[in-house]
């Protein structure tokens, strides 16, 4: 089969054939449909992760099963499936709870082993990881909820628990901050969206933002506080560096709860966060880290019901070669929205 292949950390990637896998036991192999490009692939290729080279990246997918391993009950051939980006072991505590998103011995397709910018990729445990698509929901779509959007939703709806009326803060108007954008809006939330790109922001804009704010120097916090009358309720953090990690929580209010979603690479050392804010102010600091298949149903009951609408967050799909000459520049991509890799195309 094709797949993007990387060699060693920040090198090239390439386009070639690579031997195509078979089902392991309680796994499947899926043909890829689609798959989407995403910040945390950069990460993989500059280094952040640990990943054993050569390399296939990729981890936000849905397709088409073409195998099934021993020992799989619920999936059959033919089914169209997607998958959340971290798949639990399926038989530890915290997969049996539901929440496999945290499971210790938890694989994630493009960083435990080879992913998804290829023409099939494996994928183990099955009946704990994969979720239906349903016929209404075309696979570009569905890819595009693996990562960021099931991430924007459990951060807002699990781990915040935004309500009706609250200020929400996110900055970063990429893949998951308008994800965030969208879902806030459909919660009957109040938004205030941050990005350096005007792009990004008349994005964030069109899917309901009520203000948004250019971090083009601007003093991000004091903005965001005469905007909200005292800062938000709930802020996100949908880059991950120290600068915008520090604007979203000095954002807030009083008791205000902060999500760090965006990835913090550690630079000469452990990030810095203002904690003493933190303290003073009783903030709670809340990490989330995607969302187990367990929790699909209500999110895509909203999209059934056309509550929410992912397919309008896809800006482009490209092919293989066009995501092997974009991935080591994705950090600085422009793009407002989520690109998705045809790997046929």
């Amino acid at each position: 089969m094709r797949a993007v292949v990387v060699d060693a950390v920040r090198t090239e990637p390439h386009v070639r054939e690579v031997p195509a896998p078979t089902a392991p036991p309680a796994g499947v192999v899926v043909r890829v449909m689609a798959t989407g490009l995403c910040r945390s692939d950069w990460h993989a290729w500059a280094g952040h992760d640990d990943i054993a080279f050569p390399h296939v990246p990729g981890h936000e997918l849905a397709g088409v099963i073409t195998d099934v391993g021993e020992g799989v009950r619920r999936w059959a051939v033919g089914d169209w499936v997607t998958v959340p980006f971290v798949c639990g072991c399926g038989t530890c505590d915290w997969c049996l709870a539901g929440d496999a998103q945290v499971c210790p011995d938890q694989e994630q397709p493009g960083f435990t082993h080879w992913g998804s910018f290829a023409e099939q990729v494996v994928l183990h445990a099955a009946d704990t990881n994969l979720v239906a698509v349903p016929e209404e929901v075309d696979f570009a779509t569905a890819a595009s909820l693996g990562c960021r959007f099931a991430t924007a939703y459990r951060a807002l709806v699990g781990r915040a628990r935004v309500t009706a009326g609250e200020w929400v803060t996110v900055v970063g108007s990429g893949g998951v901050g308008l994800s965030s954008v969208m879902i806030a809006k459909a919660l009957d939330a109040r938004v205030v969206a941050v990005d350096r790109n005007p792009e990004a922001l008349a994005a964030a804009a069109d899917l309901g933002a009520d203000h948004t704010v250019l971090a083009d120097g601007t003093d991000v916090p004091a903005a965001v506080a005469e905007l909200t009358g005292g800062g938000s309720h709930v802020s996100v953090d949908a880059v991950g560096s120290e600068r915008t990690c520090a604007d979203a929580i000095l954002s807030l209010r009083r008791r205000g709860r902060h999500v760090q979603v965006g990835l913090l690479p550690p630079v000469d050392g452990h990030p810095r966060v203002p904690m003493a804010r933190v303290i003073a102010w009783e903030l709670d600091l809340l990490g989330s880290h995607g969302m187990a298949a367990a929790d699909y149903p209500g999110m895509m009951q909203l999209i059934q019901e056309g509550r929410l609408r992912p397919q309008r967050l896809v800006e482009r799909t490209i092919g293989l070669e066009e995501a092997a000459a974009l991935l080591p520049t994705f950090d600085r991509a422009t793009v407002a929205g989520i690109t998705v890799v045809d790997p046929f195309r």
